[in-house]
């Protein structure tokens, strides 16, 4: 079982981002140029939004920083987004978030997890180990089949 993890846990690396709109869209991305949070560039994570845990690909600005475009509910869809819901555009209605709004992206496993949350607000995640290549490897595969 995972432990859970508040967000004010001194293992939580926390790093203050933006809500960007993407293009000409009302469309909400995550702008993480500038922080150093280990997000991995063309792979998919674990976002944590409200209590629940969904995927996110982590891709590259023109300028090459990385950014999140959307949110989705598993990883097949975060890779191939025009299938599925973006609940990164949910969470950003639900709180009534503007654009160019300031918010925290925790770190919970490096590299694997993270949350976000409004600033102010506390949050608990499950900090869960994340697979290794192999595993990983035939997860992505069992994807790419359905």
């Amino acid at each position: 079982m995972a432990d859970r993890i508040p967000s004010d846990h001194p293992s939580i690396e926390t790093h203050r981002t933006s809500l960007e709109r993407r293009g000409r869209m009302d469309r909400p991305r995550l702008d993480c140029s500038g922080i150093d949070a280990s997000l991995p560039i063309d792979d998919v994570v674990r976002l944590t939004l409200a209590g629940d845990t969904y995927r996110a690909r982590v891709e590259r600005t023109f300028e090459g920083d990385p950014e999140i475009r959307g949110v989705y509910d598993n990883p097949r869809i975060a890779r191939e987004p025009a299938e599925g819901t973006d609940r990164l555009a949910e969470w950003q209605r639900h709180n009534g978030l503007e654009f160019g709004r300031s918010v925290l992206l925790d770190v919970v496993v490096s590299g694997h997890a993270y949350g976000l949350r409004v600033p102010g607000e506390r949050a608990v995640y499950e900090a869960t180990i994340p697979p290794d290549d192999s595993l990983r490897s035939i997860a992505r595969s069992l994807d790419d089949d359905r």
